[in-house]
């Protein structure tokens, strides 16, 4: 018996995330051996993921699977799942919108879609939420171009500019923008006490709230001591919002049962601050609002895409605690820029109260991507034996 299969694999950076972009074709159909299959390939669970492609933090254990759409007017099928690095888990709950920005590109250079000449349209449908984005994705002679003058923060260095439009997917785990019908909640918390909370769906859902719940500025980052201790709160306070939406019956189940959404952020008004990932000055004059995601158990190190769109999208929802700390340039340009760990994030959202309710009609940013390598990854034959 052979002690390893190849399965073929991408390793594909989208925005701020980098992921393993595989076929669906080339996966069992088993989700349960599918899954043992994508902890292996990662190494997990594993912090150091030493054993597999993993890169031992939440932003690069990420799995996109790939397969053509036959849903009218879609061009590809895409799969995210976030994949755990200390328990045997691959969460499907959400989206991942940074490496969505990967998607098109990857299903022009297989492929999948035919390129035109200067841009190419793809329209994704993402399985996860049954929702449809749209990637406008660079090309030249039939190839994807990724080379370009386009910055991101988070990334080092400039490549083509992908813009990315997310306004179909509003409502995306709960079908509503306000998934609890209010822009604001009061919830009372053992531990914690009450909290001002907005839940809001559009990308994925987020769970918004003002660093004075928790004693802090705003500004800290990833590494702050402050922060990490207050993790388990952090988590209690973003399991209640699930159990609100009704994604656990339990908030203390929320880590192991959907570890990946809502995600919550930390939102406040426009100020200074230190970037964490090259120490450069951020000023307040410069960004309309601050904010600080966590995204599976620990603050994001840049700002989720789908965070960005759900963020962008509260700011424009009247008497949500973001709509609260924005600058009020923002209601006269569309466009947010949100001061984030690693940097700043516009996004251009449109928000209509239209005959049906809040209506998502834009939601654009851009992103960057990079294929890095391809090739085969080797899985233990032993696993497909049962």
């Amino acid at each position: 018996m052979r002690e390893f299969r190849k399965i073929p694999c991408v390793i594909q950076r989208g925005g701020t995330s980098k992921g393993i972009f595989v076929h669906e074709k080339d996966l069992p159909k088993d989700p349960q051996l599918r899954d043992r299959v994508i902890l292996s390939i990662f190494g997990s669970p594993d912090k150091r993921q030493i054993d597999g492609l993993g890169g031992a933090d939440p932003l690069t254990s990420k799995v996109a699977i790939i397969a053509p759409s036959s849903r009218p007017g879609c061009d590809v099928d895409y799969t995210f799942g976030a994949v755990d690095l200390t328990e045997p888990i691959v969460d499907y709950r959400g989206n991942c919108g940074n490496l969505s920005a990967g998607v098109g590109p990857f299903a022009i250079d297989e492929g999948l879609v035919q390129a035109a000449d200067g841009q190419t349209v793809v329209h994704v449908f993402n399985t996860n939420t049954n929702k449809t984005l749209t990637a406008f994705v660079p090309t030249c002679e039939g190839n994807t171009q990724y080379r370009g003058d386009y910055s991101i923060a988070g990334v080092p260095g400039t490549g083509a500019k992908i813009l990315l439009d997310y306004a179909g997917t509003a409502g995306s785990s709960t079908g509503k923008i306000l998934p609890t019908g209010k822009p604001v909640d009061c919830v009372s918390i053992p531990t914690v006490g009450t909290v001002e909370m907005s839940i809001v769906d559009a990308g994925n859902p987020v769970c918004f709230i003002k660093p004075q719940v928790l004693g802090l500025l705003g500004t800290e980052g990833p590494r702050d001591e402050r922060v990490i201790n207050l993790l388990s709160t952090i988590e209690l306070i973003r399991g209640t919002a699930a159990r609100l939406i009704g994604l656990v019956r339990d908030e203390r189940n929320a880590r192991f049962e959907t570890p990946a959404i809502p995600m919550l952020s930390i939102v406040s008004p426009p100020k200074d601050y230190i970037s964490f990932t090259d120490d450069r000055a951020i000023s307040g004059m410069d960004v309309d609002m601050v904010a600080r995601a966590f995204y599976m158990q620990e603050m994001h190190k840049a700002y989720s895409v789908t965070a960005t769109v759900c963020t962008g999208t509260a700011a424009m929802v009247q008497g949500t605690v973001v709509n609260q700390v924005i600058s009020a340039a923002v209601q006269e340009t569309n466009i947010i820029r949100i001061g984030h760990p690693g940097g700043v994030i516009p996004i251009e959202v449109e928000v209509n109260n239209g005959l049906r309710g809040l209506e998502l009609r834009k939601a654009v940013l851009g992103r960057t991507s990079r294929r890095i390598m391809d090739g085969f990854v080797y899985v233990p034959e032993s696993l497909f034996l049962g």
